[in-house]
This record gives structure tokens, C-alpha cells and sequence, in this order.
């Protein structure tokens, strides 16, 4: 985009949405605190070791997967539990893939309920300063519902797996805590939330609460930063250039006039135009390429958390639909576990289009 001369060196650096960069920053160093201090590996086995048959783990991994991703990003959330997850189902003789499933379903649906569960509901949160606290009332009855869905979507299509309720071996495998790391960690998680819901801007926060988890002697903060995505933060910064230089060439006012007539401010229409974009060019794209014809709406913060609710909702549709998906099919065939696209899509595509009706009806 510089190169050609559609934007400048500066207005390049312009285009960078930093809140969006900041509190991305901060929500990994905090997950990297929670993942190192073993507090991951130990609530899940203690979640799943409590579940008496294959439903009851089931209803557990779902509510584990959403309930964490809904605070601390979904993609985050699944590179550390779709390991743990499956290591539990293979020792305990079940078959990982429908409880795979439901960790990269139930993370897209439960992220959906704040702004702070996925990137996309990152920069939403940024563009629209919508509340919190707002967006959270907005958005969590659609994730709660959801996870529900989720979880009796899975059971129904996998009924091999959850006939009778099968009784669960237990299985207690070796797990390195450190409780002084774990305490520090959800003391900073608890502040931050709090805070959040004080209506304190969410970067200011992410930022001060992921520099002081990096005070400590306990853990080497090398340790902490390998565990940082720095190539997904740059490649949200190209994207925000890439996007920038695009509206300025191609956002004529025929374009406008032309998308104005799809009537985007009637939620059905926004839901529809959001999924199918979203499974065009992903959804963290198709929110920036909305972005522009938001802004003349009427109610503008009713229409972002639509784009919010669908493009999280339409990451359901298929293996491609979100990062997330992907992670957790990469950790299984890292282990031998195949989840072929039929396999995710029989479930995420009914999945994906009754959400999207409920999300739409509801909002």
C-alpha cells in the first residue's frame, strides 16, 4: 500500500489500531501467566475428573471452553485446552473428536458475550466504545443459549459416543502448579474484569495488569513472551494498513450508494451480509471492510454488536470459519486424531445457522 502511493509511511502508521494491538498484548501476556502457573492444566483435570460419564464431560469441556473464552480470547483459550483435552480423552479409552469439537465451537460461541473474547470483538470494542459492561448484557444470553446448543448438538450427532452415558475411567496425571504463580494470576484476572466492568478502558487495562504479571521472580519473562503470538499481532497491524489503502482506492461513492440499498441497519440483513463475508474472507477482515458503512447508520452501536454476534457466530461453519478451529484440528493431528472437514461441518453448520437466528432475534 505504500509502495503504490496509496497511503503514506505516516498515514500507514495512522491506519494501526493501537487499543486494538494494546489489549491483545496484554490479554496474552495474562493467558501465558494462567497457562505457565499450571492453574489451566489443573482446573481442567479437576473439571473432568468430577464428570462422572461421557455427558456429564461433555456439558464440562463446553462450559470450560466458553466460560474462558468469553474473558481471555478465544484462540488463546483453545492452544492450551485442546491439548489438555485431548491427552484426557485418549487415557480415559474415549473417542477425542466429538469433545475436540466442543472446545472449538463452544470457544467461538462463548467468546461471542464480551469484548474481550475474541479479536474481532477487540476492534469492535475499539471502533464503537461501546461499554462494557453493555456489550457484555448485549451479548452473553446469546452465548449462554448457545453453549447449550452447542453442547446438545454435539451429544445428538455423536450419539455412538454418549449412548448410555458411558462411566468414565479415572485418570490422574502428573501436573507441574505452581500456587503462589496461580493465586498472582487470577488475583490479575479478577482485577481486570472488575475493572473492566468499571468501565475502564479495556487496553489501559490489559496493558498495566500484563506488565505487572511480568514483575515477578518466579517466572523468567522470556518464558512469558515466547509464549506471545507476536506474528498474529503483526499481522493485525498489516491489516489494518491493508484495509485502510483499500477503502481509499476502492470505497467510491457508487459503492456506498450500491451497499447502502442492502439495507445493513435491519439486523437480518447485517447477520446475513456479516456470516457470509466472514466466511468469504475471514472474520477480522470482514469486520474492517464493514466498518465504513456502519459508521452513516442510525443506531451505530446496535449494528456493531450484530457484526459482533454473526461474524463471532458464522466462525462455526466450517473448519476454516475461525483461527480457532484451526488450532484445535492442528493439536489433534499433532497427536494422530483426524477431524476431517464432514466431521466439523455436520455439526457447525446447524450450529452456526441456529445461533445466528437467536443472536439476530435476540438483539
Amino acid at each position: 500500500m505504500v509502495a503504490s502511493g496509496t497511503l503514506s509511511l505516516e498515514e500507514a502508521y495512522k491506519a494501526i489500531d493501537l487499543d486494538t494491538i494494546t489489549l491483545l498484548l496484554g490479554m496474552m501476556i495474562l493467558v501465558a501467566s494462567l497457562r505457565l502457573s499450571g492453574f489451566f492444566a489443573m482446573s481442567t483435570t479437576r473439571i473432568m475428573e468430577q464428570a462422572g460419564n461421557s455427558v456429564l464431560l461433555l456439558c464440562a469441556i463446553t462450559a470450560t471452553s466458553g466460560i474462558f473464552s468469553a474473558f481471555l480470547v478465544n484462540d488463546a483459550i483453545c492452544l492450551v485446552l485442546a491439548p489438555l483435552v485431548l491427552e484426557l480423552t485418549l487415557r480415559m479409552g474415549r473417542n477425542p473428536i466429538p469433545y475436540l469439537l466442543a472446545v472449538a465451537m463452544a470457544s467461538n460461541v462463548g467468546s461471542t458475550a464480551t469484548i474481550t473474547g475474541n479479536p474481532q470483538n477487540i476492534m469492535i470494542g475499539s471502533f464503537s466504545h461501546i461499554p462494557y459492561t453493555t456489550f457484555t448484557l448485549a451479548l452473553a444470553p446469546v452465548a449462554l443459549v448457545g453453549l447449550v446448543i452447542t453442547a446438545g448438538l454435539v451429544k445428538l450427532l455423536h450419539r455412538e459416543e454418549f449412548q448410555g452415558a458411558t462411566h468414565l475411567a479415572t485418570v490422574k496425571p502428573k501436573i507441574r502448579v505452581n500456587h503462589a504463580l496461580i493465586l498472582r494470576a487470577l488475583l490479575a484476572t479478577a482485577v481486570m474484569i472488575t475493572l473492566f466492568f468499571a468501565g475502564q478502558p479495556p487496553a489501559k487495562v490489559a496493558i498495566i495488569i500484563g506488565g505487572w504479571l511480568l514483575l515477578t521472580r518466579r517466572v523468567k519473562s522470556k518464558r512469558i513472551y515466547a509464549e506471545i503470538d507476536w506474528s498474529l499481532l503483526l499481522m493485525f497491524a498489516g491489516l489494518f494498513i491493508i484495509v485502510a489503502g483499500a477503502q481509499r482506492a476502492l470505497l467510491t461513492p457508487e459503492l456506498v450508494s450500491a451497499v447502502g440499498h442492502l439495507h445493513l441497519d435491519e439486523a437480518p440483513i447485517l447477520s446475513a451480509v456479516t456470516a457470509l463475508l466472514s466466511n468469504l474472507v475471514s472474520n477480522v477482515p470482514a469486520v474492517l471492510m464493514l466498518k465504513p458503512f456502519v459508521e452513516p447508520l442510525k443506531n451505530h452501536d446496535n449494528a456493531w454488536l450484530i457484526i459482533a454476534m454473526a461474524s463471532t457466530l458464522a466462525g462455526n461453519f466450517t473448519i476454516l470459519g475461525s483461527i480457532a478451529n484451526l488450532i484445535v484440528v492442528q493439536k489433534a493431528a499433532e497427536r494422530g486424531v483426524n477431524i476431517t472437514f464432514w466431521d466439523y461441518f455436520r455439526v457447525g453448520a446447524p450450529l452456526t445457522v441456529i445461533t445466528l437466528l437467536i443472536g439476530a432475534l435476540w438483539i
